[in-house]
């Protein structure tokens, strides 16, 4: 349990950058400018759900730096938050892969290995934490 809370913690820190990061996505992809194109509600659900998984990010990455021994195991409901992590962060990797444009993709393509190499050491790490494999 306790070998894993220093990459738990790396992993709290890594959901901030993620966080961090997608304050400048709006900019890279122009969302001011794609979004006068809509109608104004789905403007208005598109703002929402950006700041809610925002807020999301937040609470992952409290989570992971407060209390990652926890998450390492040492309560169930903290293995079972580590389970929803795992899932949600390696779900992330298929997404980044197959349904996003292939060519913004390509034209950012040192940001969509970064962001690749992260879910996916995420994904893994509360995998182990959630498996309980490492003690």
């Amino acid at each position: 349990m306790r070998h894993l809370v220093p990459w738990l913690r790396v992993a709290g820190i890594l959901q901030l950058a993620i966080l961090l990061a997608s304050c400048f996505l709006p900019g890279i992809l122009r969302c001011r400018e794609n979004l006068t194109r809509v109608s104004p509600m789905i403007r208005e659900v598109f703002i929402v759900q950006w700041a809610y998984i925002a807020m999301v990010l937040a609470v992952f990455a409290s989570l992971s730096l407060w209390f990652a021994a926890d998450l390492a195991g040492a309560t169930p409901v903290g293995r079972f938050l580590s389970a929803v992590l795992a899932v949600f962060w390696l779900v992330r990797v298929p997404i980044q892969l197959f349904f996003y444009d292939r060519e913004l993709r390509r034209n950012h393509r040192m940001g969509d290995i970064m962001f690749l190499l992260v879910f996916s050491y995420l994904g893994a790490v509360f995998s182990v934490a959630a498996l309980g494999v490492v003690r």
